[in-house]
């Protein structure tokens, strides 16, 4: 394929998103349309976007090639992230709405105290940026390996590239560009996973009719799996795991919240989530009806499989075998996959730190905006710095260990928000931090002893024992049974909140 057509293709692409930067920041790029979007976003627009941020470059390249070795037994812990994102509808947007919130982490302030705050946006910052950066890593390791090596671009300029057009289209309008511009990069993503099927299908030269039946009859359409209980793929921790998740890495995480609360009104941020959660699960069955698909390929051509099974699509796509325009499509995908989750990513981390750790909320307006300014440039250098150390470790090991990481950092804002929305006791609150820091270090414990005497590994289900331990010990920490007063205007939502919405 004509590696013009490719850059004309990138540049394109990157033209609208700074286009649409643009027309939203034209009138306002103050700090309330940057944190939430002058909470005027329309929430369908909201809702198809965060399919795209949910979707990451990573899930784009992962889920297809997953089927191989775990069939379509996913689709349990997707199903329970819908019941996810039910719950989040109607326990903590509520919440989040009645507070009137920017950083969902000063929650934590009013109801137990400023080092327990302190201590959840520090754990949501350390796991944010840790893990966007791993996953804009090895979507940009498959741009330069599979587009930009051909011009002898140098893996330094294609990362700077891509954080700086990151920047650029972010570092005014924050949520207000992010929701018009995600939604722009859902509709290439969906469009290139539709188009690839397509491809897949006509090279297997079958009907629509004979593309259905060939998926529900292959060996690989297995989803659920009720019989092993000690599998990781037994269902009822699929699926529990999946709720447990989406409340975490959806409900209690800055970044999905923070386009939610842009949403003009309760009604129509809870319509949204709906929505996004609705639509989730088709997508998601989507990406694994096409793993089958090319697994079914590869045999029938005699096609011999990468070892890794995130190779499997990249493969397809830069070989040739589904023709040369295929990569076009990928290369879009990819792109618009990694993109609508990287944006997102550093607004959130901006907003968080700014508010959160330096309290901007509290300075004059302009005096802000410089700080908001200077905060996103650091933290899309920091972007850099991060994807550059994980490149020059050059072991696949290092990301596992990233991503192992970050949903060990998950577990003790899981157990904060637990003991905030559910109980009426009042931690001592200097102590939190140490019980938030000894959680996941337990939780690792554990997990080795188990491995080592049963050879058992556990899964997801981790996160919530993460979490368990962590309310636990905030339980133990606790001085009575009577909350503390509150600075909060809503003390008696932050009481009741979570078992009144149940």
């Amino acid at each position: 394929m004509n590696k013009y057509i490719i850059l004309f293709i990138l540049v394109t692409y990157f033209g609208l998103l700074l286009l649409i930067a643009h027309l939203t920041t034209k009138k306002n790029s103050g700090n309330a349309a940057f944190f939430l979007g002058n909470r005027k976003s329309p929430w369908y627009i909201v809702a198809f976007g965060m399919i795209g941020t949910s979707i990451s470059g990573v899930t784009f390249v992962s889920v297809p090639g997953m089927v191989r070795s775990i069939d379509m037994t996913y689709m349990q812990t997707v199903l329970g992230f819908f019941v996810g994102y039910i719950a989040i509808a109607n326990i903590l947007l509520p919440l989040y709405y009645k507070l009137k919130l920017t950083s969902i982490y000063s929650y934590l302030q009013d109801r137990i105290g400023q080092r327990s705050y302190k201590t959840g946006a520090s754990f949501f910052l350390l796991s944010k940026i840790v893990g966007a950066a791993a996953r804009l890593y090895l979507v940009t390791l498959i741009l330069q390996t599979f587009v930009f090596s051909a011009w002898n671009i140098p893996f330094i300029v294609t990362v700077l590239g891509t954080i700086a057009l990151i920047w650029l289209y972010t570092y005014r309008g924050g949520v207000k560009t992010i929701i018009w511009t995600d939604a722009l990069q859902t509709l290439c993503l969906l469009a290139m996973l539709v188009v690839i099927i397509w491809q897949v299908k006509n090279k297997l030269e079958l009907n629509m009719d004979g593309m259905v039946q060939t998926i529900i009859h292959n060996e690989h359409f297995h989803i659920f799996e009720f019989n092993n209980w000690f599998s990781t793929q037994n269902f009822f921790k699929q699926f529990f795991s999946g709720i447990f998740i989406t409340i975490v890495m959806t409900g209690l995480d800055q970044d999905m919240m923070q386009k939610n609360l842009s949403c003009r009104n309760l009604k129509d941020a809870q319509k949204n989530m709906y929505l996004y959660g609705f639509a989730f699960t088709p997508v998601n069955f989507l990406f694994l009806c096409l793993g089958i698909l090319l697994l079914v390929l590869a045999h029938k051509e005699g096609i011999s499989l990468p070892v890794l099974n995130d190779d499997i699509l990249p493969m397809f796509a830069t070989s040739g075998i589904l023709g040369n325009s295929l990569l076009i499509f990928f290369t879009i995908g990819i792109v618009a996959a990694a993109f609508s989750s990287a944006d997102s990513a550093l607004t959130a981390l901006t907003t968080s730190f700014c508010i959160d750790i330096l309290g901007i909320n509290k300075e004059q307006e302009a005096q802000a905006k410089r700080t908001r300014l200077k905060v996103h440039f650091f933290i899309s250098i920091l972007f850099a710095i991060i994807i550059l150390i994980i490149k020059a470790v050059n072991t696949r090991s290092i990301i596992d260990a990233i991503y192992i990481l970050a949903s060990y950092t998950y577990g003790p804002l899981l157990g904060l928000y637990l003991f905030g929305l559910f109980t009426k006791r009042s931690p001592r609150d200097k102590y939190v931090p140490y019980v938030c820091i000894a959680s996941p270090l337990v939780c690792l414990f554990i997990d080795w002893m188990v491995y080592s005497f049963t050879g058992y590994k556990f899964g997801y289900e981790m996160l919530m024992l993460n979490g368990l331990l962590t309310f636990c010990g905030l339980w133990g920490l606790s001085m009575n049974y009577k909350i503390k007063n509150f600075t909060s205007p809503n003390p008696e939502l932050l009481q009741n909140d979570g078992m009144k919405n149940l």
